[in-house]
């Protein structure tokens, strides 16, 4: 099953963010809200999500 764990607020800043999860090994997706057309979901396998969100968030806030 697959699980959102992050909500990007443009469709290049999701594929920047899929690209970086993917260079790490991660299996990630991509699809776009129902709430919003300019939001988009980046999606992981359930039994990764502990793992990239400790990558995540070392994209989202570097050293």
């Amino acid at each position: 099953m697959w699980t959102v764990i992050y909500i990007a607020p443009t469709a290049r800043i999701a594929e920047i963010i899929k690209h970086k999860l993917t260079e790490e090994g991660f299996l990630v997706g991509v699809r776009g809200t129902h709430l919003s057309k300019n939001q988009f979901e980046i999606v992981v396998p359930e039994g990764e999500v502990e793992e990239v969100q400790e990558v995540l968030n070392g994209i989202l806030n570097p050293r």
